[in-house]
């Protein structure tokens, strides 16, 4: 990476004030000691000095806020299909970036992307802001422990019910539209964080919904070397949701219910305070985990209430910070959002030739 940054604010400008920098993006850089939220690119700058001050400059061009010698970190809450462009526009202008996750549409322009920052020696983190839900980090901390045992069996559900479909470009036809493009990178990312590369993936990716223009169901199955089976599924017609964890292992289960409390908490307008993070993040809902009071007697279980770590959402861009002034490492490397890439093309593969395919993450 470049020379690290000395001054006591970097200044950031945010690109697109939609759902993703309204909702997560935005809120959270006004929070983080050490970042300046000094310019956005919006098309509606009247909701952007709603929420954030009539002293946050707005830029029409997003373009022109690249450009600008006034900022240091490009963060890039745009439309899918803009994220390459516009992140190697940032990258040529000399910036640090940071791109919403899908890193790009596809992986060649993921790879192109990491040569342009390697080369130039920029900062490039995606926002896999998900490796942060309460919910897997308590998942992490059990595998850590090894409270399950050889994990034999993971199944993970993003399930919301929205039978009706919406006008907005998540949702319709054409290149970055679609629930496969929106959740699997937060699914294969956690997988991947939880247990690297498997040796093959299946993936059925399927528009259930009446009127539906885009896909709005997936099921992907990833097999390890190991035995392991990883399940991950997200639908949009789920009014009774899967659990969001179960895992099974050597010695006993967990299961979660319910989705991570920091989305709807952001939603809501609820914003983390840095001077106090134990407030931040808390899921009440707690887990189960189910173990054998006895190896021997594996028919004598016990289930207990295991409690849900604080979500930590502001870790990431509090590690931005840190990474930019050189004290600490980027919370998100990009060869790592890369290999979430890989498997979502692959995933579209396989779905389109009904088979199960074999994976070479490629670094």
């Amino acid at each position: 990476m470049s020379t690290a940054f000395v001054a006591p604010f970097l200044r950031v400008g945010l690109v697109g004030f939609g759902f993703a920098g309204r909702t997560f993006h935005a809120p959270l850089l006004r929070t983080t000691p050490g970042l300046q939220l000094c310019a956005v690119a919006s098309s509606q700058p009247a909701e952007v000095h709603a929420q954030l001050g009539p002293h946050t400059q707005v830029w029409a061009d997003p373009l022109a806020l690249i450009a600008s010698p006034e900022v240091d970190l490009v963060v890039l809450a745009s439309p899918n299909d803009s994220h390459f462009a516009l992140a190697h526009a940032a990258l040529q202008a000399g910036k640090a970036v940071v791109v919403d996750k899908p890193f790009t549409l596809h992986a060649a322009e993921a790879q192109a992307l990491v040569n342009l920052a390697e080369a130039k020696g920029l900062f490039l983190s995606v926002f896999h802001n998900r490796r942060w839900d309460g919910d897997f980090l308590t998942l992490q901390a059990l595998l850590a422990q090894g409270e399950l045992g050889r994990v034999v069996r993971m199944a993970s559900h993003f399930d919301r019910f929205r039978p009706l479909v919406r006008q907005r470009w998540r949702e319709a036809a054409g290149p970055g539209g679609g629930l496969w493009i929106d959740l699997a990178p937060h699914l294969l990312d956690q997988a991947l964080q939880c247990f690297g590369a498997p040796a093959a993936l299946y993936a059925d990716i399927a528009t259930l919904r009446d009127g539906g223009q885009a896909d709005d169901w997936f099921a992907c199955e990833l097999r390890y070397a190991s035995g392991l089976r990883v399940h991950l599924s997200a639908s949009t017609l789920a009014a009774h949701a899967a659990p969001r964890f179960v895992v099974h292992g050597t010695r006993g289960s967990y299961r979660k219910w319910g989705l991570d409390a920091q989305e709807d908490a952001l939603r809501a307008g609820t914003l983390p305070d840095p001077a106090q993070p134990e407030h931040w993040g808390h899921d009440p809902q707690a887990g189960e985990l189910t173990q054998a009071t006895d190896p021997a007697q594996p028919d004598q279980r016990h289930t207990q209430a295991w409690p849900t770590l604080p979500g930590r959402y502001p870790h990431y861009y509090a590690a931005v910070a840190a990474a930019l002034r050189g004290h600490g490492p980027n919370p998100v490397p990009p060869r790592q959002a890369l290999a979430v890439m890989q498997l979502l093309d692959l995933g579209r593969e396989s779905a389109a030739r009904r088979a199960e395919l074999s994976v070479q993450i490629v670094s």
